[in-house]
């Protein structure tokens, strides 16, 4: 594969017509190689490459894994004592052996994010360093190591740069990536592993939820308990609920809304998002004490209602909060914005106000524009890696 970068002096314009030729004649596949640059002239005008897209039907991307081509692997071993030699190879399966620390004791954690598409299709992360310094402290919680900032965000740009022709196209959809750290050692006994094994891989998406959003309250099964894992994304706290999740959606239910382990009387998340009620011009999420994920989605939230004039608050929610909030709405990175349709608890049925209207939609539009580079990214947060 060829890179080109030309820049054209004013005085030279009369040889462009038989270079332009030249370079019209190369069978290019603009996707190949993420080191292609940009075409300038001596006007400093840039010229993006059009992008070249995988065969998926955009308009029908749900939240599930679609194949892509490269995923990124980074090891630790007892005898380095680091991380090194992270590299990129064809997605696939993996070797693991059976007493691994992550299959016999569940010794791994996972984080996720998104790459957007831009309307001139560059290609933008979102807080990737949230990410990588959520991973830092979910390792230590599980007496893991954890590769550094950098390595960390290096691994998401290599993955997403190698599976660009899966980015969807703006407005249409992200590319979700998933970071992977398993504790991948010999292990029997029960003890941290030895060895342990980064890996991110990265799938198109469309929405979490399609359609309205239906709660039920979770009156039996606590999602977490103070002094647990609640607050870090151990792979072990999805799991667990499972069950009651499988068997409120036979209900017709979209998700559960779990209660604390202490009381039984105070909302915490949803099986796999957090939750914001509004009164007035009152903004509250449960505190994230230990039980509760601090999303990165809710971060920003949080960030931008303070900039649209909201009052913010982290508390203590009692459920029977929920029967008089004006609206309520959840955040995550699968699922970004999304108001609550309905709330039912102990066999009662709250009923909340949807449309374009809604706080959510607002909030929702200003994110997502964020993301995709729509509005001025004046917080820093996003990173353009093409």
């Amino acid at each position: 594969m060829f890179m080109f970068s030309r820049s054209i002096c004013c005085a030279k314009l009369n040889q462009l017509s038989t270079f332009e030729t030249l370079f019209s004649n190369l069978k290019l596949r603009p996707y190949a190689t993420p080191l292609i640059g940009p075409l300038q002239t001596c006007e400093s005008r840039i010229y993006r490459e059009k992008a070249e897209y995988a065969n998926v039907n955009w308009d029908e991307l749900g939240f599930a894994l679609t194949k892509t081509d490269y995923m990124y692997v980074m090891n630790f071993t007892e005898e380095e004592q680091k991380f090194f030699n992270g590299t990129l190879t064809r997605f696939g399966n993996i070797e693991m052996c059976p007493s691994s620390g992550i299959l016999n004791y569940g010794q791994g954690l996972f984080e996720g994010l998104k790459a957007y598409r831009k309307e001139d299709e560059g290609i933008l992360l979102f807080r990737p360093q949230e990410n990588a310094l959520r991973m830092k402290i979910g390792a230590d919680r599980m007496c893991m190591p954890s590769p550094t900032v950098d390595q960390f965000i290096d691994a998401v740009k290599k993955t997403v740069l190698a599976n660009k022709r899966w980015v969807p196209p703006y407005g249409r959809g992200s590319l979700y990536v998933r970071p992977l750290l398993m504790g991948t050692g010999r292990n029997l006994g029960v003890k941290p592993s030895s060895d342990y094994t980064f890996l991110v891989y990265a799938s198109p998406v469309g929405n979490y939820h399609k359609g309205d959003l239906n709660l039920m309250v979770e009156d039996n099964v606590r999602r977490a308990i103070p002094g647990g894992t609640g607050g870090i994304k151990a792979v072990t706290n999805y799991s667990p609920v499972y069950k009651p999740l499988t068997e409120a959606k036979a209900k017709g239910f979209s998700d559960l809304l779990f209660l604390d382990a202490s009381t039984g009387s105070n909302i915490e998340e949803g099986s796999a998002c957090n939750i914001f009620i509004l009164k007035g011009n009152v903004i509250s999420t449960p505190t994230t004490h230990g039980t509760i994920l601090p999303g990165i989605t809710r971060k920003s939230i949080m960030e931008i209602a303070s900039d649209f004039g909201y009052q913010v608050e982290e508390r203590a929610i009692p459920i029977k909060e929920v029967f008089d909030a004006e609206e309520i709405f959840c955040t995550g990175t699968a699922m970004v914005v999304k108001s609550v349709a309905s709330i039912t608890y102990q066999g009662k049925r709250i009923e909340y106000k949807l449309g374009v209207e809604t706080l959510a939609q607002k909030l929702h539009a200003t994110l997502t524009g964020i993301q995709t580079g729509l509005i001025e990214d004046k917080l820093g947060w996003t990173m353009l890696i093409d």
